[in-house]
């Protein structure tokens, strides 16, 4: 996305220089917005998964240097020629969903969403690794006065992301939604099926996170590792559906025998390798298997209401922009309790 700069104080950003190298805290000029965007003073931006497309300039096209977050929190700072509904100073967010075209088919069906040329902060345009960044004004979520900037930001994608899984995936209250897995996107989901009045099955591997997600809402944890969790959902009833957040697919396929009739396998977290499933098991029980992306911004608003209004909050972890390399490493770890969270 072009844009124009102004010469003013600069700002640090962390960028990488190119797909794989390491990232550089350097100082940029703060851009200025060009026609229907805006610029943002950053708050705060999570660290998420997916970041590593552009790290590992996995993700075709990338143009480096290029900065990556897209779970952003911050200020409206500056208004582009042809930009209303909004005001300098008024909170916002920027998450996975960057920005659309308006005039391709699934935008002319209003599925934003499935935009074939969706823009992805930190990925199509710079994101949130920085003190200011531009957005198109189409990208924003506007931010509840009561959240702080570091509770938002992680809910602009992870939160978003199991809320609106959730929400459409069919189940009633009272059903048994299961969550697999208890980390960035899992400790999220069992706190909003609770909410959403599921009776809520957590699995994860070992022990160890029983006490926690029983903290988080789940009535039952099953592990994984010491039982065999599809026959442990059967035990209850099979479960309506089984929230997918932890990346392996294997996991995934061992637990499409605990769904009940009906049931929905909801993948949300991302991995390469195939999903393993017999016809036979789809046709038992007439089970269905359904991948889900986060959502747009008028969702994430959602979300981040939802959450205001019922506690819904993430367990978060914070480093300083200069040291976006060991706050990125501690994500990629998998022992961060349980979103990391950059601040300005």
């Amino acid at each position: 996305m072009a844009t124009t700069k102004i010469a003013i104080a600069p700002m640090k950003a962390a960028q990488i220089p190119k797909g794989g190298a390491d990232f550089q805290i350097v100082e940029r000029e703060i851009p200025a917005p060009g026609v229907g965007e805006v610029r943002i003073k950053v708050q705060a931006c999570g660290i998420c998964h997916s970041d590593v497309l552009t790290k590992d300039g996995l993700w075709p096209g990338i143009q480096y240097p290029r900065v990556p977050g897209h779970e952003v929190a911050g200020i409206l700072d500056e208004l582009g020629a042809g930009v209303s509904g909004w005001t300098k100073g008024q909170r916002v967010g920027v998450g996975w969903h960057g920005g659309h075209d308006g005039t391709c088919l699934a935008c002319r069906r209003g599925d934003f969403g499935n935009c074939q040329n969706m823009k992805i902060a930190g990925i199509s345009y710079d994101g949130g690794y920085q003190q200011y960044m531009v957005a198109p004004v189409e990208a924003l979520t506007a931010i509840p006065k009561s959240l702080s900037d570091t509770d938002a930001a992680p809910l602009l994608c992870a939160g978003i992301t199991t809320f609106n899984a959730l929400r459409h995936s069919g189940a009633m209250p009272g059903d048994l939604v299961a969550v697999q897995g208890i980390g960035g996107l899992g400790h999220l989901g069992v706190q909003f099926a609770r909410k959403f009045g599921y009776k809520v099955a957590a699995i994860g591997r070992g022990s160890e996170n029983a006490t926690l997600a029983k903290k988080l809402g789940a009535e039952v944890y099953i592990d994984s590792r010491a039982t065999n969790a599809a026959a442990e959902l059967q035990k209850l009833g099979g479960a309506q559906v089984i929230l997918a957040t932890a990346p392996s697919s294997k996991a995934m396929s061992d637990l499409v025998d605990g769904l009940g009739p009906n049931g929905k396998l909801m993948v949300v977290g991302a991995a390469f390798d195939p999903i393993e499933v017999t016809p036979i098991q789809l046709i038992t029980g007439s089970r269905t298997i359904q991948g889900w992306a986060s959502g747009t911004p008028v969702d994430a608003e959602d979300t981040l209401r939802f959450a205001e209004l019922t506690g819904v909050r993430p367990m978060i972890e914070t480093y300083p922009l200069e040291k976006a390399s060991e706050a990125y490493a501690r994500m990629m770890s998998g022992k961060a309790e349980f979103r990391v969270v950059l601040t300005m």
